[in-house]
């Protein structure tokens, strides 16, 4: 590796770089801490699993450590980690296959499933609990940081090859030139422009317009919080109708590692009445956010049981002034990434 440079860096910036090179590890983590959060994010676009873009970000700061020695002044540390982070998803990638959701697998089930079991066999999409870094981007890429973390757009990113995948975000994300790009990547602009185009086309047909951060700002903070306290409030409360009259007719439900889906009021109602509102048990939850998208944890007590367990959290995903997706993440590492308590006692205690 031979890309780094100490061009625009601070004075601190330049000592560190220099005392890293020279096998200073505290000054090779106070050079890339900063850039801690926007790398891991780059990963977890890549990737649409935390744990793989936990391992992606290990194995690039590694691999940047074991490089600092060849310094030849191509371009600045952040452009040389988002090389090296970006071939390791890549690499990541193509051995562990893509991840997916249960849209991607078949058709929706026009009823309930009442004995659906999860499927492990399949690499599933999983939640994003860290906050998208803002402001790391230039002015020229086309998608906020936090719209390039929203559930549509990462499940699409999915559908892309490693190479296009990179491009898209290297460029509509990060706002890197393709020129650099190309160097990046290894390959030529006329790839990286080509690679551009036919992504585009295949996100273009995948992610809805407009994302849920012009969605959330056209309703503002008032009205969002009142969507999420009334789903919770039916949830809770067991009530089918009123967790229905809050969603679009075309709504969709999914539930990871549950491997059917449900798709229109019809059908999501009656999965809703059957399944969580009917045996189930009784539901607490609690508010919060993955993807940069409205959350709720919900908690499950399944009669005789002395508490509410973890159970899933579920991704809210809204248009106009109603819920058009929900997505529930089932299974306890969701809340321990989100430093959510595993259990809630019983109301009162």
């Amino acid at each position: 590796m031979s890309e780094i440079s100490s061009r625009d860096a601070s004075p601190d910036a330049d000592s560190d770089l220099r005392l890293a090179g020279r096998g200073d590890r505290a000054a090779y983590d106070r050079l890339v801490r900063p850039l801690l959060p926007e790398l891991h994010a780059h990963c977890y676009r890549m990737l649409a699993a935390a744990h793989d873009a936990d391992d992606a970000l290990q194995e690039t700061l590694v691999k940047a450590w074991r490089g600092l020695g060849d310094f030849e002044g191509r371009s600045t540390l952040r452009t040389w980690l988002y090389t090296v982070a970006t071939r390791s998803c890549i690499d990541l990638a193509r051995a562990r296959g893509r991840r997916a959701m249960p849209v991607d697998l078949g058709p929706s089930s026009a009823r309930a499933v009442v004995d659906d079991a999860p499927n492990g066999d399949i690499a599933w999409l999983s939640p994003y609990a860290g906050e998208a870094p803002q402001g790391t981007a230039s002015p020229a890429a086309r998608y906020e940081q936090r719209e390039a973390v929203e559930l549509a757009f990462v499940a699409a990113l999915q559908h892309l090859p490693g190479n296009q995948r990179a491009a898209l975000l290297l460029f509509d994300v990060l706002g890197f030139p393709a020129e650099e790009i190309a160097t990046m990547m290894r390959t030529t602009t006329t790839s990286v422009n080509s690679a551009l185009q036919r992504a585009r086309t295949t996100i273009a047909r995948r992610v809805p317009d407009p994302s849920q951060q012009v969605t959330a700002r056209r309703m503002g903070d008032r009205q969002l919080h009142a969507i999420v306290e009334h789903f919770t409030a039916a949830l809770e409360r067991r009530d089918t109708d009123a967790l229905v009259d809050l969603v679009t007719a075309d709504v969709t439900w999914a539930m990871p590692p549950m491997p059917h889906w449900y798709a229109g009021r019809a059908a999501v109602e009656d999965f809703a009445a059957q399944v969580p509102m009917g045996n189930c048990g009784s539901w607490r939850t609690l508010p919060t956010t993955v993807n940069a998208q409205p959350a709720v944890a919900c908690y499950l007590r399944p009669e005789g049981a002395p508490s509410h367990g973890a159970w899933a959290i579920t991704a809210l995903t809204l248009r106009d002034t109603r819920i058009s997706g929900i997505t529930s993440f089932l299974g306890l590492e969701h809340f321990i990434a989100l430093g959510l308590p595993a259990e809630l006692p019983p109301v009162g205690q």
